[in-house]
């Protein structure tokens, strides 16, 4: 096999890295960037809320302009671009450029996740697309994880800038790969004039307002707000209409017959589900770090590292094992191990640290990697090479709609349940139960012998230090109910499995 097509996969896949990377790494950073450009908390979401829009509305367009200016021309048009919007970020100086750069940064950016897909496919042998996947799968699941930690880090660093520009060299060692790797292929120019404009229209309204719904939802109580029932009913009319003039079309830009093949449904509903699970304890662990542990950002990127790591050690075992067991019986042990990292966690208390996350880390890094990797093998396996565009923008878009479903699903589940052991709580917690009573004594006495004065003063310190232990223990124990729900979805995963038909045997002989 030519080196140039090994060069032109990892150039793929750090371009998908780093495509990843941007939607996750700014959050660490908002106060200081909307402090620069003088915008208010809600106002600043939207600059991680217009990269996920536009990024998600991106993917299901990439089959049909990749055809279009061809795979070379389009892969290194978008990370020109992309690293010509990121670059442009670091000198806005108002929330308006902000959002239109970061929306334009994210119609780049969304083009190379699922194009590294389509040339692993295309450019590996059978026996080399593991490796391939699980590089993919690797880039898919450390990005997240490492995001907003990196973001802190330079933000503390450098400064918020830094954060943008921080694409430009590996960008440019992408970009360097990809020209040299990659053939030219004739353009067909022609695509655009018979484009399923129709479809193009209903699938960028449809999913870039589903988006946003998950974005904003939570913080606008979801359909009690107006703007968030209204988008509702435009993304669920929008996709509706979507699907229905696909499955007409003649030429559709996605083609939705693929979900008919069993292995394609069963890999797409899984893939959510998983992605689903894998951005929720993504965002679930690092705040549990933050908000109970108090760690910084450098603490939380140590903890999380241990993921990236056993993830990394696990690329060389994926092959060889994909050539002697079944894939459906890899990827059920695989989410298996993933469900049982978060089970370890349900019962988390304020006493548990890095140490104690430590092993349930690894398991979950470890069941990931035996289940991502198989799993986007068989979901490709078999396509024919006109289809597979279609079928990893499938794959791509059901993934990043399960991250952002399960981000919205958690936090929301997260908050509703620290409601709950608050009021649960709450009741036994009162001025006129002796214990409680007994105890703001030896607060008040605290207080006062550690410089308070004001008997007052130090009574109302006693009721708020007693008020935040409850909010704590409420708050801890809504993380470990998110963590069960977590390992309660990975335990359904296991059943869309059941979809995927048996393999040949090996299953690298099925996809090509």
């Amino acid at each position: 096999m030519p080196l140039r097509n090994w060069i032109a996969v990892v150039g793929a896949t750090l371009g998908a890295f780093m495509a990843i990377l941007n939607a996750h790494v700014v959050n660490a950073s908002l106060a200081d960037i909307r402090g620069a450009i003088g915008a208010g908390v809600d106002e600043g979401a939207w600059i991680t809320t217009a990269y996920l829009v536009a990024e998600i509305v991106a993917i299901p367009l990439t089959g049909w302009l990749a055809a279009a200016f061809s795979a070379r021309g389009y892969l290194l048009g978008s990370a020109t671009l992309f690293l010509a919007f990121s670059a442009a970020c670091a000198f806005t100086t108002n929330l308006d450029q902000m959002i239109v750069l970061r929306s334009l940064q994210g119609l780049a950016g969304g083009a190379l996740m699922p194009m590294t897909l389509v040339l692993i496919v295309r450019l590996l042998p059978g026996e080399k697309v593991t490796v391939g996947m699980a590089l993919f799968s690797v880039a898919v699941t450390l990005a997240p994880s490492i995001g907003p930690t990196v973001g802190g880090f330079l933000t503390i660093s450098v400064g918020w800038q830094a954060v943008f520009l921080l694409n430009l060299v590996p960008g440019v060692v992408m970009l360097c790969s990809l020209w040299f790797s990659l053939e030219r292929e004739p353009l067909q120019l022609g695509l655009l004039r018979r484009g399923d404009w129709a479809g193009i229209a209903t699938v960028m309204l449809g999913l870039g307002t589903l988006q946003t719904v998950l974005e904003e939802g939570e913080k606008n109580d979801w359909l009690d707000s107006p703007f968030i029932s209204r988008l509702s009913a435009i993304a669920a009319v929008s996709l509706a209409l979507f699907v229905w003039i696909e499955l007409r079309a003649s030429q559709p830009l996605v083609n939705l017959r693929l979900l008919g093949r069993r292995n394609l449904l069963g890999a797409a509903l899984a893939t959510f589900l998983m992605g689903a699970a894998s951005y929720g304890m993504v965002f679930i662990l690092p705040l549990y770090l933050s908000e109970v542990q108090g760690y910084n950002a450098a603490q939380i990127g140590a903890v999380m590292a241990w993921t990236g790591l056993a993830e990394l050690l696990m690329i060389p075992l994926l092959p060889p094992l994909m050539r002697r067991v079944d894939g459906r019986w890899l990827i059920a042990f695989g989410l298996c191990l993933f469900a049982t990292g978060n089970f370890m966690n349900i019962t988390i208390s304020t006493d548990v640290g890095a140490d104690q996350l430590l092993l349930p880390n690894v398991v979950r890094a470890i069941g990931q990697a035996l289940a991502w990797t198989p799993l986007t093998a068989l979901a490709v396996a078999g396509i024919e090479p006109k289809n597979t565009g279609s079928a990893s923008a499938l794959i791509n878009v059901f993934c990043s709609l399960g991250g952002a479903v399960g981000i919205a699903v958690f936090q929301t589940f997260l908050v509703r349940r620290e409601h709950f052991h608050s009021s649960i709580i709450g009741q036994s917690v009162s001025p006129f139960d002796d214990a409680t009573r007994r105890h703001l004594d030896q607060l008040v006495h605290y207080f006062l012998a550690h410089g308070v004065t004001d008997p007052a003063t130090a009574w109302h310190k006693a009721v708020v230090a007693i008020a935040d232990r409850v909010r704590l223990q409420a708050q801890t124990m809504a993380f470990g109910d998110v963590f069960f729900l977590l390992g309660g979805v990975l335990a359904v995963t296991i059943l869309a499995i059941l979809l995927l038909k048996k393999p040949r045997t090996p299953l690298i002989s099925d996809l090509h």
